[in-house]
């Protein structure tokens, strides 16, 4: 599998677009003038019109400092993105200091600040400025301006009260901090994942694809390769045999016939095995999957049988690559022996893998197969020589059921029933999507092209 490393990966994903808070700080400017005006000239009350617009030219001034020093497209990091948002939070409690403290209806903006740090930002940091929030919300239940009312009737909140506000708000940052971090961190994961394994993919197919570039490649060398043995042969001719160049001469030219057989080899690879190599029968798919395990110090069983023909099917590096995926797992986590039954109908094809391990962990079988979730432990990556941390991260099984559904299959991975142990992978194609790889195989002489054919096939 591919070195993916996906913590800085994860970092670059974090960092937060300057322009972004830009956008969303000139909202809450307009939002904030247009209420402290409603306020003071729509409804009469009486508040310190002056200091308020001066708190939020505050933000308008950070707001035309930062456009004017920073193109839209810069993306703040971690230490940035706290600091403005921590003004804002402070920017905030002014404001509301001014116009009532907690008994302001507009104090429930305190998570706006922590919600924004929960989607772009570490939890760490995600929790200072939730403690902040809170904080200054403490601050102001004590000390506050009046709240703008009617004159000549005074209004306040019973103390009670504006403690239960202040407890929404202690509640509110710590759930909703935890819920937007949650799911912006399996969007993240989930961004990532789907990264990994459309590289995996693009690199198998690749390696699919060398066939037919070294008959590609023959067919070029073919001319200039001609053209040399054509000057050595008539090299040869025109010198005497005692001449102390003809044995140079003589092993140039089988050079050159060497180098023709070879190159013969790859053309009719390309082209005369084609159908050959792309193709292949259900059972010689299962016992190529498996034959790299045999080296092992494990038992291997094999089962193969259905009803009818036995399906043959079309290669796929895709297919091929998360079976043997699920594979390795199983020998990894087997205690002595892995069973492979392949089995076949008229309606569906079916790979079982089945191991005599431990099995899946009751908190993870819910959850196995998404990205980042793995039942290795540290201490068996760094026995396994995986210092780095490069594998184990859940990637590899993610990336199997990944590529083995895009090909139409269903993937199921359980543990055996009591009193058996082990973990069961079983992969289900229906019968129509088995067969139509072997199905669409152009036949020999037609000069068809089996690579542009090949988004057509599912094995």
């Amino acid at each position: 599998m591919m070195d993916i490393k996906p913590l800085s990966v994860n970092l670059s994903a974090r960092q937060l677009r300057l322009d972004t808070l830009v956008r969303l700080r000139w909202l809450a400017i307009a939002g904030q003038a247009t209420a402290v005006a409603v306020v003071r000239f729509g409804l009469g009350f009486n508040l310190p019109f002056g200091l308020c617009f001066g708190v939020i030219a505050a933000s308008v001034i950070v707001n035309l400092i930062l456009r004017i020093e920073y193109p839209a497209s810069h993306r703040l990091g971690d230490n940035a993105a706290t600091i403005l948002l921590a003004f804002d939070t402070l920017q905030l409690a002014a404001l509301l200091y001014l116009t009532g403290g907690l008994e302001n209806p507009f104090a429930i903006l305190f998570l706006a600040p922590v919600l924004i740090s929960a989607t772009a930002l570490t939890p760490e940091r995600t929790l200072c400025l939730g403690l902040l929030a809170v904080g200054l919300a403490t601050l102001l239940t004590l000390a506050h301006r009046p709240l703008p009312w009617f004159p000549g009737q005074p209004f306040a909140l019973p103390f009670l009260y504006v403690t239960g506000i202040w407890t929404a708000i202690l509640l509110g940052t710590v759930f909703i901090g935890i819920y937007a971090w949650r799911v912006a961190e399996e969007a993240r994961q989930l961004g990532q994942a789907l990264a990994a394994t459309e590289l995996v993919l693009a690199r198998e197919q690749h390696l699919s694809q060398l066939d037919g570039l070294a008959a590609a490649a023959a067919h070029e060398l073919g001319t200039p390769l001609a053209t040399i043995a054509l000057v050595a042969k008539e090299l040869d001719h025109a010198t005497p045999p005692e001449s102390p160049i003809a044995e140079d001469l003589k092993l140039l030219r089988d050079q050159v016939e060497r180098c023709r057989t070879i190159l013969t080899k790859l053309t009719s690879m390309g082209q005369e095995e084609g159908d050959f190599l792309e193709t292949i029968s259900l059972k010689h798919l299962v016992q190529e999957l498996v034959e790299p395990q045999r080296a092992l110090d494990l038992r291997i069983d094999v089962h193969c049988h259905g009803e009818g023909p036995e399906p043959v099917v079309r290669r796929n590096p895709g297919v091929v690559y998360g079976l043997s995926n699920i594979l390795d797992n199983a020998a990894d986590f087997a205690e002595s022996a892995v069973t492979v039954e392949a089995s076949w109908t008229t309606q569906d094809v079916s790979i079982e893998i089945r191991d005599d391990g431990p099995g899946y962990a009751p908190d993870i079988l819910l959850r196995v197969g998404e990205p980042y979730v793995t039942t290795r432990s540290a201490v068996k990556r760094v026995e396994n020589g995986d210092e780095e941390g490069g594998s184990g991260l859940g990637l590899g099984l993610f990336i199997a059921k990944t590529l083995i559904e895009r090909s139409g299959a269903q993937l199921t991975l359980t543990n055996a029933v009591s009193p058996g142990h082990g973990a069961i992978a079983r992969i289900v194609w229906p019968r129509h999507a088995f067969d139509q790889g072997a199905a669409i195989l152009p036949q020999p002489g037609k000069g068809e092209n089996l690579t542009k054919q090949g988004n057509n096939s599912h094995i």
